[in-house]
């Protein structure tokens, strides 16, 4: 079974901790690992892979979706650059990796502190050291999901 088809269900069974909201299109859940404050995840709500496979309609509302989550991230947590990626290489169910970025936030490991994510160890990156304690969980969750509410409704007006 697929692992994001599997954190799905827990949403759906209220017993995943990092779920924030459910769009139209997709759920919105904090990533397990915390390096870069606020990295947060949008899963497609069907078990496809590719973009492509998504009818016109749906495609142009969840690219729009993630959009305004990728906003209410990028406020939530003070992003001075927003990373945007969706490769599914490791788990093939279409999802994105929203990844607030600060200037130095590689520390040496990049040029100057700067460079995509993947350049940070990744046995850091996934350090147990990075995983948000309960109330951290609970302030983050409520934090995202009240910028995403805010944003959704300006654009209903």
């Amino acid at each position: 079974m697929c692992v994001i088809c599997d954190r799905i269900q827990m949403i759906k069974s209220g017993t995943n901790p990092y779920f924030v909201k459910e769009l139209d299109t997709g759920y919105v859940v904090i990533g397990d690992n915390q390096h870069f404050k606020g990295y947060t995840l949008f899963l497609l709500k069907d078990h496809l892979t590719e973009l492509f496979e998504l009818k016109d309609d749906i495609r142009a509302k969840y690219l729009a979706e993630m959009t305004v989550v990728a906003e209410a991230v990028a406020k939530a947590f003070g992003a001075e650059k927003m990373n945007y990626e969706c490769l599914g290489n490791g788990d093939a169910h279409l999802h994105w990796h929203l990844f607030p970025r600060v200037d130095g936030d590689l520390g040496v490991y990049g040029n100057n502190g700067r460079g995509p994510v993947w350049w940070y160890p990744r046995e850091k990156m996934y350090s147990d050291d990075n995983r948000p304690n309960d109330e951290e969980l609970k302030i983050m969750k409520q934090t995202l999901r009240k910028e995403i509410e805010m944003l959704l409704s300006v654009s209903k007006s």
